[in-house]
């Protein structure tokens, strides 16, 4: 039976579950603070449809990682000190998640859902002729030591026990797979499923498609409260009126903690901050997307633009520009790209976005037990546009009544309590 189903949050999570609710035959609301040309955290990001990225961002050694790297403003993880209650409440819990076992528990669901998400991705790509610039050429984990590629070799045959193909090459090898760009590379891992896109184009695209279906679009309204009745939400309030509707989702991004705690519920969340630079006229030009495996710098060819992008810094809801993050990104390029230049990034406008991060690293998707008319997509982090279409598939069936195709128990918006 159609529903009347209001979206909170215009990003590439709320744009999809948007899409395929509205597919599904309901009536959807999207609500979203900015307006319609506004700048999103997929916007600036790198791109990547990313199967091989299965291990949560609370994972072991990263905590020991974090703490060396506070030491260093140009690190690829910075949590900036302050004495916030939420802030030391979420840094416990990723202690906590940064385990082995939940590693084990999460990998399997990370990596069934990207690549479910990596279908559905080639699958809009048929249906809209071609509106997004799908490559499919793979990714390469550069490894500039021996060292890094040893360990990732370990990693790789995970990936290949998960269903996620993975192969180990040496500098050679990965100089003849992407010949467009000279690397200074110990070796790689392939990974040939995975791709990339024109984050923009695919925004563009999914939001057209949006309107073609009939979603609604309420620019420029910010949600400050809601109504209940019982155990359901009857309607939001937001500064340009109040909206009802049958079903509710928080899509919200970094802002979904503020929304969720106006309801009473507790759902911990950091604003991971990235920054992306993007070369117009690259003086070399990879055919493979890339992620620099020591630095944690990730390179999306886009067309014929270059977009270098990465770093995690956790201090708060704001969009500065910390110029040390920056020059971070810009050294890291220069080792394993040696032909380009610092002067190649002088004159470059950097880019940031804030990642909605949970504390164990899984995205929150699902029912709340809270309410009965109330679903939960958030929490993606770096995965954010890689998971956006099995995300809004997965929202579009829990809106259906419909039982997910797959178990989401690790997942859950209640699991924190």
């Amino acid at each position: 039976m159609p529903k009347s189903v209001v979206i909170i949050g215009g990003g590439v999570i709320g744009l999809n579950c948007a899409y395929y609710a509205a597919k599904a035959g309901h009536r959807v609301t999207l609500v979203d603070r900015g307006g319609p040309d506004r700048d999103s955290c997929a916007h600036g990001s790198a791109g990547m449809i990313t199967p091989s990225h299965f291990v949560p961002l609370a994972a072991p050694g990263m905590v020991a990682l974090g703490l060396k790297w506070m030491f260093n403003p140009e690190s690829p993880f910075w949590i900036k000190p302050c004495l916030s209650p939420d802030l030391l409440a979420w840094g416990w819990r990723f202690w906590r998640a940064a385990n082995r076992a939940q590693v084990e528990r999460a990998s399997p669901v990370l990596a069934e859902l990207n690549l479910a998400s990596r279908a559905l991705f080639v699958e809009l790509e048929r249906e809209w002729s071609g509106a997004f610039d799908l490559v499919q050429r793979g990714l390469l984990m550069l490894c500039k030591s021996q060292h890094a590629l040893d360990e990732e070799a370990h990693f790789a045959a995970k990936a290949n026990q998960l269903g996620v193909p993975a192969q180990v090459l040496d500098a050679k090898q990965a100089a003849a797979l992407d010949p467009g760009a000279r690397m200074d590379i110990a070796g790689a891992i392939y990974f040939p499923k995975d791709c990339h896109l024109t984050p923009t184009r695919f925004i563009t695209a999914l939001q057209s498609q949006c309107e073609k279906l009939g979603v609604m679009f309420r620019w420029n309204s910010d949600v400050s409260a809601f109504t209940q009745l019982g155990p359901r939400i009857t309607s939001a309030q937001t500064s340009t009126g109040p909206v009802e509707a049958d079903e509710f989702v928080l899509a919200s991004g970094s802002w979904t903690s503020q929304l969720a705690r106006s309801l009473g519920m507790n759902l911990p969340m950091q604003a991971g901050k990235g920054y992306s630079l993007t070369l117009a006229q690259p003086r070399q030009l990879p055919q493979l997307c890339s992620i620099l495996t020591e630095a944690r710098v990730a390179v999306t060819p886009m067309g014929f633009s270059l977009r270098f992008g990465g770093t995690m810094e956790v201090g708060g809801l704001n969009h500065e520009i910390n110029p040390a993050r920056v020059r971070g990104i810009v050294k890291s390029a220069l080792r394993y790209f040696p032909d380009f230049t610092e002067a190649d990034f002088a004159t470059v406008k950097p880019w940031c976005g804030l990642r909605p991060c949970s504390p164990d690293g899984l995205p929150y998707l699902g029912r709340t037990a809270k309410f009965a008319n109330l679903t939960l997509a958030t929490g993606h982090a770096m995965m954010g546009l890689s998971l956006g279409p099995v995300t809004g598939r997965i929202v579009s069936e829990i809106l259906s009544g419909e039982k997910p195709a797959r178990d989401l128990s690790l997942l859950s918006p209640d699991r924190v309590g």
